[in-house]
């Protein structure tokens, strides 16, 4: 496999997330040699959320030069990209942007999803996710195109592309337009299964087939870094490029939570859940999707509406260490459900009125804190054994990852929740994972890969004494949830089929 994984290599990560651009560059046995990151600005205003394409590449290329400095040309073997999922924007010919990039979360297309449900409900059905959300990119290239139309407006060029955020990249880093990967391509429709774009079902909706990129697996190298990406960047010209990934999954391979019932749980603002299964997970409620990963496996997972950004919201500029330490101290046992914004959940159901609440008393501080501790593990479990009760493989090892992770006690909180070990990375975040997927391009397997360079800084193992004496209040959680109407009896009745066993 040449010496992809060896001290002398290196591998080069970049990210797209939503405030900052990251590079990394990580030798063939995981150590992180350097890493750098630029800001990046968007425009919010409602349920719109832009950012300018062009500052992707100028701080992504700006946080390459430096995290590059000192590193020898020659021991850089390839790289790869990832970015915020659903994150589109049209550009002309050239590759320059003729629309803003509509992030991930922009909402302006809600009214477009049920013409895109009605068009594709066979394929997306068949894809296991039934429905797309509004917030997906297929409904904003709607937006998009009709936007363009409007009276007034430029209307749209020859030659026009839709490309998925990393697509810009990938272009400049080329010097021309490269392959999109199926991992970005998921939200805009892209057949996983088929493995082709849904002609038919996207002719209905007025997309022109020339607008749209071809795709590729993740992990194939899909060209080389140009001459001018190279004094831009600082990547030697004739580098390998690989098919990146979304930046959840991203995050997943960082976490080596590659093998089939193998999980990676990501605490930011809001849960994500990764994990890897045989078989494509098909959910009724449309909330758990799944990716394709590199290796033919399936890559099942969900974000949920709730996560550690019910502390930002709760307790703003509170000393976090201190707060935590007197929560430890309290024990308690009431509940917040712990909604990340005003409203509104994705996963484990869908409940766009769903509204935070409290279970039990919470008094002071200390207490509410740690009633937003517990109710995020409360959803962790929940999560799942929702995608247990699909029949997703969740027996496999997990990893916490996310910024929530750096918090010691709120991890073994979660651990004693779940009521299973729990191991924490030592470098787990989407850059890395993408050091990892470049390393493929020198002849390593992603699991040979992962092996060699994903690296744990800490085991944690559950107080079962403390799961038992959880579990009546998890139980009582689940409960309400259904008594508002937010959660199908049949999940809940098998959480409860879970705690029995």
């Amino acid at each position: 496999m040449s010496d992809a994984l060896s001290p002398d290599a290196v591998h080069i990560g970049l990210d797209l997330g939503t405030q900052s651009a990251r590079a990394v560059a990580v030798d063939g046995t995981g150590r992180l040699l350097s890493a750098a990151s630029r800001p990046l600005n968007s425009r919010r205003d409602g349920v719109r959320h832009e950012q300018e394409p062009e500052q992707w590449w100028s701080s992504l290329a700006a946080a390459c030069r430096e995290a590059l400095t000192g590193i020898a040309p020659q021991r850089i073997r390839g790289l790869a990209v990832d970015a915020t999922s659903g994150t589109v924007l049209l550009a002309d010919a050239g590759g320059a942007p003729i629309t803003p990039g509509l992030m991930y979360d922009d909402r302006r297309a809600d009214t477009y999803a049920d013409r895109v449900n009605a068009s594709g409900a066979g394929v997306w059905e068949k894809l296991g996710y039934r429905t797309m959300q509004p917030s997906w990119a297929l409904p904003k290239l709607l937006w998009l195109l009709d936007d363009l139309a409007r009276p007034g407006a430029a209307g749209l060029p020859s030659g026009t592309r839709l490309l998925h955020q990393a697509d810009l990249v990938t272009w400049r880093l080329a010097g021309h337009q490269l392959a999109s990967d199926a991992s970005h391509a998921l939200k805009t429709g892209y057949d996983l299964i088929d493995e082709r774009w849904p002609e038919a079902e996207l002719d209905a909706l007025g997309v022109p087939g020339e607008l749209l990129p071809d795709v590729v697996r993740p992990g194939t190298v899909i060209g080389t870094v140009c001459a001018r990406a190279a004094e831009a960047t600082g990547i030697p010209a004739g580098v390998p490029i690989t098919a990146g990934m979304t930046d959840g999954c991203a995050a997943q391979i960082g976490a080596g939570a590659l093998s089939p019932g193998a999980w990676n749980s990501v605490l930011g603002t809001t849960l994500v859940f990764k994990g890897a299964s045989s078989h494509l997970v098909r959910d009724p409620g449309g909330v758990v999707y799944c990716h394709r990963g590199p290796g033919g496996t399936w890559l099942p997972g969900g974000a949920s509406s709730s996560g550690a950004g019910v502390i930002a919201r709760r307790f703003p500029g509170s000393d976090l260490d201190t707060l935590t330490a007197r929560a430890a101290a309290t024990g308690g046992t009431a509940v917040v459900y712990p909604l990340a914004g005003a409203g509104g959940e994705r996963f484990p159901f869908r409940a766009p009125d769903a509204v935070p609440f409290t279970l039990g008393a919470a008094c002071g501080e200390a207490e509410e804190f740690h009633a937003c501790l517990l109710g995020v593990a409360f959803v962790e479990r929940l999560c799942f054994d929702y995608l247990d009760h699909l029949g997703a493989p969740v027996g496999g090892p997990l990893t916490f990852t996310g910024g929530g992770a750096r918090n010691r006690y709120w991890s073994q909180l979660r651990a004693d929740v779940l009521g299973r070990p729990v191991g924490i990375p030592e470098q787990a975040e989407s850059a890395v994972g993408m050091a990892v997927l470049a390393a493929t391009a020198s002849g390593a397997t992603l699991d040979e890969a992962a092996t060699a360079m994903v690296r744990l800084r800490e085991d944690l193992r559950p107080d079962l004494a403390r799961t038992a004496r959880l579990l009546p209040v998890y139980l009582d959680f689940v409960d309400e949830l259904v008594r508002r109407g937010w959660l199908e009896q049949s999940a809940a009745d098998h959480a409860h089929g879970k705690a029995a066993q």
